[in-house]
């Protein structure tokens, strides 16, 4: 379900940039606002007197108001191929790095996993990539690299509603000097508000909340590898939802990602389960 958000996320930023209906700026403020109203509707509806007190962190809200902004902007100068290339890149290389730091160690099976993976997502947006504009580039690094870090963030998360719903609450102050230093160069349209509105309320705010979940239940590595999956969903999504034919390429790209992010995840469980079985036979 997050994999699901993050691919119609992705899809209503394009539309919504893309077509130049609201400017750059402008849609990350509603996004981020109308996030953190949603979040809190659906906080005081469910009730939280039995649940652990948490209320994130300002490290996590300045990486989630970073990955947003620099997402925005990146997306003026740099097209759909190579950004999602870039972004997913970044985000691949920044959590699998973390992770080896922190003294993290990946079975010869997952790194299989992570590079047929990446295979697969580089297969398919290859004839949309081009070569990037310097500053296009360094704004979806970043990006990659913030939305990296949040995820990490949110692997301890105790109350992922909660988490999530402060997380965008701090990330206020910023949206308000976002909004002040661009006021002059704001421009709206009733689509483009409403496009940014369902990018803030539901496939970020919902889809967040979703993703601190799934992370309870996933490695550091898995979790990275199996973001690589979005732009294949955002392309099955248009097959469904937009008409768009069945390509070839999609069949194939599609099998090659979902086999390496199956190979992570059977990995780490079959080189666990026989560690498991090898330090039952040495303390019989």
């Amino acid at each position: 379900m997050a994999l699901i958000a993050f691919a119609a996320n992705s899809v209503l930023c394009r539309l919504a940039l893309g077509n130049g209906s609201i400017d750059a700026s402008g849609f990350t403020v509603i996004r981020l606002v109308s996030g953190a109203v949603a979040l809190f509707i659906i906080l005081s509806i469910k009730g939280n007197n039995k649940v652990v007190p948490s209320k994130g962190s300002w490290g996590a809200s300045f990486s989630l108001f970073l990955y947003a902004i620099t997402f925005s902007y990146a997306y003026l100068s740099i097209d759909t191929g190579t950004g999602a290339l870039i972004l997913f890149g970044s985000v691949q290389i920044t959590m699998i790095l973390l992770a080896l730091i922190y003294g993290a160690r990946l079975h010869i099976s997952e790194w299989f996993g992570v590079i047929i993976a990446f295979i697969g997502f580089i297969y398919l947006i290859l004839p949309s990539i081009t070569a990037p504009s310097m500053n296009g580039f360094i704004l979806m690094a970043v990006s990659g690299i913030s939305w990296g870090i949040y995820t990490l963030i949110g692997r301890s998360s105790k109350n992922a509603l909660m988490d999530t719903s402060y997380n965008f609450l701090r990330t206020m102050p910023l949206v308000a000097l976002l909004a002040v230093f661009t006021i002059d160069n704001t421009s709206y349209s009733l689509e483009g508000v409403v496009l940014a509105l369902l990018s803030g309320a539901i496939t970020s705010g919902v889809g967040y909340t979703i993703w601190y979940i799934a992370l309870r239940g996933l490695s550091s590595t898995q979790s990275a590898v199996i973001q690589l999956s979005v732009p294949v969903i955002a392309a099955i999504g248009g097959v469904m939802f937009v008409s768009e034919n069945i390509t070839f390429r999609l069949i194939i790209s599609a099998t090659i990602v979902f086999s390496g992010i199956l190979m992570v995840i059977l990995g780490k469980y079959c080189f666990t389960s026989n560690r498991l079985k090898k330090f039952n036979k040495e303390t019989r």
